[in-house]
């Protein structure tokens, strides 16, 4: 009788062994593929079983979290939402997260390790902490002041602190609430086909998502590499530019809208927005040397993060000369974000240094104690600081005595490049129309803020008034909110 006891202990034990081992290798070996198994909801019940961590504008949330007593239990909400969503993104229960809600989603959700007590406590524990804090680098009169420029137009605004980096408005217009599309249900479902379907397509992030032909503010960054390469060596002599100006190997007449181009100098060509001698130039300089100057403003770059990802800005690196001149003034195949512009204003601004942007400050815990600052970084030095002056002052003049009047203010240093950018077949399509500038208290060391803007629905007879008409004005709004800031 006691053999059998034996016996059938000696198996109950290895039952037990073979059951320890089993749940070992569940919980241990089979931990992550379970979590992230899309039939096990608790990993989902989880993530909204507590409140959100808040995005911040000036010290103040403009997110919160709201109780719906779902099994999904808070739901994301948005103070002002089509005001900063081009900024918070979207925090969805049914479709995810983007911009900030997305690059942040560790800190907000609690989830983050820099948010525990001690080193691997989430892991160990399988919990998560009380949703930590984005601190934004955005200006709120500064959002508020693009957003109302644009007042529903198609466009876009970026604005940045050229000695930091630091964005202080990106706007997108016409935009949406992305509380619309935080929960679940028919009423989210029925909300993203709308905002999915709508020929203006709010949700499309303008500002850093979508690249438009930037046309003549384009030549700022051409007269950048025309004086780094000594193409040109005084911006006030004659530039030898023909007019007409045939394009290179073809039988086609590049236009002026301006007058007095023929033989123009830098300077005056970059006042009054010359296409003959900008392109010309571009084709003196060269495929290398254009190439290399738009890459150290920022172009052709994959890998740009604010910390949400940028659209790669556009100069082709294999042109005939023709399609190289076209490129020049910021046609043919060169496409920019607004960002990227504003990048280029920034870098002249900034007396050459361009300094990588950003949007996030800093992260918080729940308490508000940080938890990681960002540090301004330099991005590149897109020309030499002798180049950054001369454009400087080609850039006050166009403000002060050329087609970028509109942006004016009194007793303010204001530099600016207006344009219009054609697109469409047979460039058939309502030109886009653009402004870059930058604006300098007197007195103060460095320009305190650097602005792209760009208007899909303007409509004028020329491009660079259509850029002065329609753009400059929103400009102007938003260098004041920022030097009144």
């Amino acid at each position: 009788m006691i053999r059998y006891i034996r016996r059938a202990a000696g198996f109950c034990l290895l039952l037990l062994v073979a059951l320890l081992l089993n749940a070992a290798r569940i919980q241990v070996f089979q931990a992550e593929s379970l979590d992230d198994n899309p039939a096990n909801r608790r990993k989902t019940i989880g993530r909204y079983e507590q409140p959100r961590g808040n995005i911040v504008v000036d010290g103040k949330p403009v997110t919160g979290s709201r109780d719906s007593g779902e099994q999904l239990r808070y739901e994301r909400t948005y103070a002002h939402g089509p005001l900063y969503a081009p900024v918070t993104g979207y925090a969805s229960q049914t479709y995810g997260t983007t911009f900030i809600e997305n690059a942040e989603d560790d800190i907000l959700s609690g989830t983050d390790s820099m948010l525990a007590p001690l080193p691997l406590w989430n892991e160990i524990t399988r919990s998560r902490q009380p949703g930590g804090n984005a601190v934004t680098t955005i200006k709120g009169a500064v959002q508020r002041a693009a957003y109302n420029g644009l007042g529903g137009r198609k466009g876009a605004v970026a604005a940045i602190e050229p000695s930091t980096g630091k964005i202080l408005a990106l706007v997108s217009s016409p935009s949406y609430d992305p509380e619309e599309i935080a929960g679940t249900g028919k009423r989210v479902t029925d909300a993203w086909a709308r905002l999915n379907g709508s020929p203006r397509q709010p949700m499309l992030n303008r500002a850093i998502r979508q690249t438009y032909p930037p046309g003549s503010t384009f030549k700022i960054v051409t007269a950048a590499a025309a004086l780094d390469t000594e193409v040109v060596t005084d911006i006030d002599a004659p530039t030898k530019t023909p007019e007409p100006y045939v394009l290179p190997g073809t039988t086609t007449t590049l236009p002026n809208e301006a007058r007095g181009c023929r033989n123009a100098s830098l300077e005056h060509a970059i006042r009054v927005s010359c296409n003959t001698v900008m392109a010309e130039l571009g084709v003196r300089i060269g495929p290398a040397g254009m190439l290399d100057t738009v890459e150290k403003f920022g172009f052709n770059d994959d890998g740009l993060k604010i910390p949400s990802g940028v659209s790669r800005s556009n100069f082709d690196t294999d042109m005939t000369a023709d399609q190289l001149a076209l490129s020049s003034i910021g046609q043919y195949d060169t496409r920019a974000t607004p960002l990227q512009m504003a990048m280029v204003a920034a870098a002249v601004a900034n007396g050459g240094e361009l300094k990588s942007p950003y949007l996030v400050d800093r992260t918080t815990d729940s308490d508000g104690d940080t938890v990681s600052r960002y540090s301004p970084k330099s991005l590149h030095q897109a020309m030499n600081p002798s180049t950054a002056t001369q454009l400087q002052q080609m850039m006050v003049d166009v403000v002060e005595n050329g087609t970028g009047t509109n942006a004016a203010i009194p007793g303010v240093r204001v530099g600016g490049k207006t344009g219009t950018a054609q697109h469409g077949i047979d460039n058939t399509g309502t030109p886009y129309a653009w402004f870059i500038s930058w604006a300098q208290e007197h007195g103060d060391g460095l320009p305190a803020v650097a602005v792209a803007v760009v208007v899909e629905d303007a409509s004028a007879d020329r491009a660079d008034i259509s850029g002065g008409g329609s753009a400059a004005p929103i400009a102007r709004a938003v260098m004041r909110a920022a030097l009144d800031d």
